[in-house]
């Protein structure tokens, strides 16, 4: 594959994405465990909320590595591997992101590990997380503008 352009579309439908599951996250009842849990449905939604902006997040590391770097990337937890490799994130970020991309795998493959406390403490402590790699990822496209097709 070769390098092309990274398009703006794309970057900023799944940029979009990120940002509204991460809106959606912080309308959830995260003041304590047990107004987590009190409605099921919360629970529910806050595992969709989270899986949905996850993978929006690294299918957006995907399409920089594919279209700015010509890097196809099968597997979730090597984008954030080619994505410190050129520059785009810094090894703490690159490191955080490689986590997610293995919490995103466990929440769709081992899906019945994961409990109510655990997801409650990764939407409560954690949601930063994704803010910091997407302003990464986004920062990385400003710098670089001649990198990106700008057609909407």
């Amino acid at each position: 594959m070769s390098p092309s352009q990274v398009r703006q579309r794309t970057v900023a439908e799944k940029a979009s994405l990120v940002r509204e599951m991460l809106g959606s996250m912080a309308t959830l009842p995260l003041a304590s465990l047990e107004a987590f849990t009190a409605d099921p449905r919360m629970v529910a939604a806050g595992e969709s909320y989270l899986r949905r902006g996850l993978e929006a997040l690294l299918d957006l590391g995907r399409h920089l590595l594919a279209k700015g770097f010509g890097q196809p990337v099968a597997e979730y937890a090597a984008i954030a591997e080619h994505l410190e490799a050129n520059h785009i994130l810094d090894g703490n970020l690159a490191a955080t992101l490689r986590e997610m991309a293995r919490y995103r795998n466990r929440m769709v493959h081992f899906y019945d590990e994961i409990g109510p406390a655990e997801l409650f403490t990764i939407l409560a402590e954690h949601r930063g997380d994704l803010e910091r790699v997407l302003a990464a990822c986004l920062a990385w496209i400003e710098a670089h503008p001649e990198r990106v097709d700008r057609r909407l």
